[in-house]
């Protein structure tokens, strides 16, 4: 059972942001579907888009995508730690942190430090940005390279989500620590949305607006979720639609979405309302 922690209790505790750490780094080195690149691809460019958004979908489809990054982050730790240290069967069970962008703390300090710092140990931080069409990656290196990056560096809906070096990497550009969501915004959502449409469509602008507020690469749909930082936003937000789940006021999609498969992955919509059931859980079920 992975159990999903905030990203400032990882912080508190060193050992466990250098195993999220080791996590990005190693599925960064994978070239294949199982690695960070396809994940990013997937959301976004070059491949199509298989996001929903403005849709019912929107939480479901996420939620799957999240369960499968995980899964992905699991199987590399796993695969490094039983070569170089088998007694370390904790890392099996590592799970994404949420960005909790309402607590007083985010306030404080705007994005957590340890995505925002460039270097760890003298090494790049892999928290703080990623490459986009790296060479080495056949998935996306030939479409990227056949004039992507040249559309999205001189297209002006995408001006400054990556930046200039080749090959390019996701950028930020954050807005005032005080003007993120507040507690006070998701209390209200959590409270009075009585229809599952009206909790998607309410929790769906929150998380707008955190993409808006943290800029660059996080502005923009094809290049969103090539940023770290983007995993622990999306993390926040399926946490809340678990909170909100386990509410007096809480309602399952229609009926008639049951069945929809949330392609590319193997989940139907019925299969992803249950995480005990995927096999994760949130440390902190509440709202504060």
């Amino acid at each position: 059972m992975a159990i999903r922690l905030s990203i400032r209790s990882l912080e508190q505790n060193g050992a466990s942001i250098d195993v999220l750490r080791a996590a990005y780094a190693n599925l960064k080195s994978v070239s294949d579907e199982r690695g960070f690149d396809w994940f990013a691809a997937t959301h976004g460019a070059p491949t199509p888009i298989w996001c929903p958004h403005g849709s019912p979908l929107f939480l479901p489809w996420h939620r799957a995508f999240l369960y499968y990054f995980e899964l992905a982050l699991q199987t590399r730790l796993g695969a490094r730690f039983t070569q170089v240290a088998p007694e370390r069967t904790e890392f099996a069970d590592v799970g994404l942190p949420w960005w909790d962008w309402a607590s007083d703390h985010s306030h404080t300090v705007g994005l957590p430090e340890s995505y925002a710092v460039a270097n760890v140990g003298g090494q790049p931080n892999p928290l703080a940005n990623s490459e986009i069409g790296n060479p080495s990656s056949p998935l996306v290196s030939g479409v990227w390279s056949d004039g992507l990056i040249s559309f999205i560096r001189t297209n002006p809906d995408f001006e400054g989500v990556i930046t200039d070096v080749d090959p390019p990497t996701t950028r930020r550009d954050p807005d005032d620590a005080d003007d993120l969501p507040r507690q006070s915004t998701i209390r209200n959502v959590l409270m009075r949305m009585e229809t599952f449409a009206d909790f998607t469509t309410s929790v769906e602008q929150i998380h707008d607006d955190v993409h808006g507020w943290v800029g660059g690469s996080m502005s923009s749909v094809p290049t969103s979720a090539y940023d770290p930082i983007f995993w622990s936003h999306h993390c926040m937000i399926d946490r809340l639609w678990h909170i909100w789940q386990n509410s007096s006021n809480a309602m399952d999609p229609p009926p008639d979405l049951m069945d929809t498969v949330l392609a590319p992955f193997p989940l139907t919509v019925a299969q992803v309302l249950d995480i005990d059931r995927m096999g994760y859980e949130y440390a902190v079920a509440a709202v504060a």
